[in-house]
């Protein structure tokens, strides 16, 4: 496999949401290191992901700046190799 670039990960989820676990579950299984927000406990957090993503839903998630909106393992796989 080549190697591993250090990508800034942002997972925007809450502890209910099946997606998000499943999205955190695989940025784990691919090794690489992410940080968890959990948009249900703060406030200010839930705002910058609405900014961000001009939707409520969760998961969000933020690879190097670009924005994908649900579990898309084909999305995060190609902006990982970027």
């Amino acid at each position: 496999m080549e190697e591993k670039k250090k990508h800034n990960i942002i997972v925007y989820s809450t502890p209910t949401c099946p997606y998000c676990n499943m999205a955190k579950e695989y940025f784990k299984k691919v090794g690489l290191e992410f940080r968890e927000v959990n948009v249900a406990a703060d406030q200010s957090a839930a705002r910058e992901m609405i900014e961000k993503s001009g939707q409520m839903g969760v998961p969000v998630i933020d690879i190097d700046g670009d924005i994908v909106i649900g579990f898309r393992p084909d999305i995060f796989k190609e902006l990982l190799t970027k």
